[in-house]
Parts: structure tokens; C-alpha cells; sequence
């Protein structure tokens, strides 16, 4: 009985740990963030960034000229890292 409660208990542990949520970029990063999406020729999208302290931005479903939709993901110093089709 004891064995199963402890395995019970580290199971919650594991799985009641807090994920990572991403926030919303100041005004001054969603400005830098859209111009630098736009200088790629993207636009719209969701801007988020990363909670990890990796100091990484994304724009999630960001449309592009040609129609399509991407995810954008830029460092720090607003440098593109990645574009992912969605």
C-alpha cells in the first residue's frame, strides 16, 4: 500500500508541474517584432514571447504575400531563427 500511495504522489508531482506559457511582447518588442516580420514580407499573426528567459519571439500564423501562413521565430535582437508552413 505504501509503494502505490508514493507512486500515486510522484505521478502527481510530475504532472502538476507548471508549464511555461509564453506573454505578450511589450509594445516596443511588437513594434520591432512586426517590422522585422514586415521586412520579410509578413504580416498579422499572433506575437508572443518566450517565458523560458531564451529571449526568443514567435508570430504564430503570420500570413505571407504569397498567401500563405508560417510561424516565425526571431532572437533577441529581432533576427529571423525559423519559418515553419503551418
Amino acid at each position: 500500500m505504501k509503494h502505490s500511495v508514493f507512486a500515486a504522489a510522484a505521478a502527481f508531482a510530475l504532472l502538476a508541474t507548471p508549464a511555461f506559457a509564453d506573454s505578450k511582447p511589450s509594445d516596443e518588442e511588437a513594434k520591432k517584432l512586426t517590422e522585422a516580420a514586415a521586412a520579410l514580407g509578413f504580416s498579422g499573426g499572433t506575437l508572443e514571447k518566450e517565458t523560458e528567459a531564451t529571449g526568443v519571439y514567435e508570430i504564430d500564423d503570420a500570413k505571407s504575400k504569397d498567401g500563405g501562413q508560417y510561424d516565425l521565430k526571431f532572437d533577441k535582437d529581432f533576427k529571423l531563427l525559423s519559418i515553419t508552413r503551418d
